[in-house]
C-alpha cells in the first residue's frame, strides 16, 4: 500500500528516535550494572527492550506503506556520567519523541492515515509513562541525595 510521504517520513524520525534510544538506554543500563546499581540496570535495559519493540512497529508500518526504514541514521546519543545525568539524559530524549509524535499524530489524522496515528499515540503513552518515571526518580534523587538513592539501587549479586 502506497503510504504518504510526510507521514513515512514523521514514521522514519520516530524510528531514528527510537533506535537513538535503544542505543542510549542499553548504554546507561550496561553502565549501571558496572557502577552495581544492579535495581537500575534491569530497569533501564528493559526501557532499552521497550524502545526496541517501538522500532519494530514502526520498521513494520513504514514497510507496509511501501517506504523504507532508515537504520543509518542515529540522534545523538547522550551519556550521564551520573544517576543524575543519566536520567536527565533519557528524559531529554523522551521529551523530544513526545513532541515529535504529538505533531505526527496531527499529519496523520490529518491526512487520514488512521492506523499509523494509532500507532503513534500508543507509542506516546509508553514514552509518556517513562517520562513520569524519570520525573518521579530525578525528585527522589533531588529529595535524598545521590548517594542515598543509590544505595537503593544496590544489589548483591547471587553467590
Amino acid at each position: 500500500m502506497q503510504g504518504d510521504p510526510e507521514v513515512i517520513e514523521f514514521l522514519n524520525e520516530q524510528l531514528t528516535a527510537e533506535l537513538t534510544a535503544i542505543n542510549q538506554y542499553f548504554l546507561h543500563a550496561k553502565m549501571q550494572d558496572n557502577f552495581g546499581w544492579t535495581k537500575l540496570a534491569k530497569y533501564t535495559r528493559a526501557e532499552s527492550f521497550d524502545e526496541m519493540r517501538h522500532a519494530e512497529t514502526l520498521t513494520d508500518r513504514i514497510l507496509f506503506l511501501d517506504g523504507l526504514p532508515n537504520y543509518q541514521r542515529l540522534f545523538h546519543v547522550r551519556v550521564g556520567q551520573t544517576v543524575t545525568e543519566m536520567f536527565q539524559a533519557d528524559r531529554q530524549i523522551e521529551v523530544e519523541a513526545i513532541d515529535r509524535l504529538k505533531r505526527g499524530i496531527e499529519v496523520m489524522r490529518a491526512k487520514g492515515d488512521v492506523t499509523s496515528a494509532n500507532i503513534f499515540e500508543d507509542i506516546l503513552k509508553d514514552e509518556e509513562h517513562h517520562i513520569d518515571y524519570l520525573d518521579t526518580q530525578l525528585e527522589l534523587v533531588d529529595k535524598l541525595g545521590e548517594a542515598l538513592y543509590i544505595a537503593q539501587l544496590i544489589e548483591q549479586p547471587d553467590s
